[in-house]
């Protein structure tokens, strides 16, 4: 799928790729995160026989002109779980909806783990 939109520039199509690569990069910079991770097996199988792993660990779902995204993330030890999820989800939303100009309607975060 592929977010589409018009401004006064004209209509404007962005694919779920793009905005996944989006979010991917603003999670990684944030505090605490180490790494996102694959949704599903078939995501990891796929990785290993592709040198892409553009997007990994965002699943972006558009309904009605609204961006969902779900994100799998792996955190560092000792950091306050709740604060870090929250500083993910906005930061995740005002990235996409800057890039984006439209409008994130829910973000996931779901913690896979923790490492040292």
């Amino acid at each position: 799928m592929a977010v589409k939109t018009s401004n006064y520039y004209g209509k404007l199509i962005i694919t779920d790729t793009a905005i996944a690569m989006t979010a991917y990069y603003a999670a990684m910079d944030c505090y605490g995160v180490i790494d996102l991770v694959s949704r599903s097996l078939t995501d990891s199988l796929s990785e290993l026989f592709k040198k892409s792993t553009i997007g990994k660990g965002v699943k972006v779902v558009t309904i009605s002109n609204r961006i969902n995204l779900e994100l799998f993330v792996i955190l560092k030890e000792g950091v306050n779980i709740a604060a870090i999820t929250e500083s993910i989800k906005k930061t995740i939303k005002y990235n996409v909806e800057t890039f984006t100009g439209m409008r994130v309607g829910k973000v996931e975060v779901n913690i896979v783990g923790v490492r040292v």
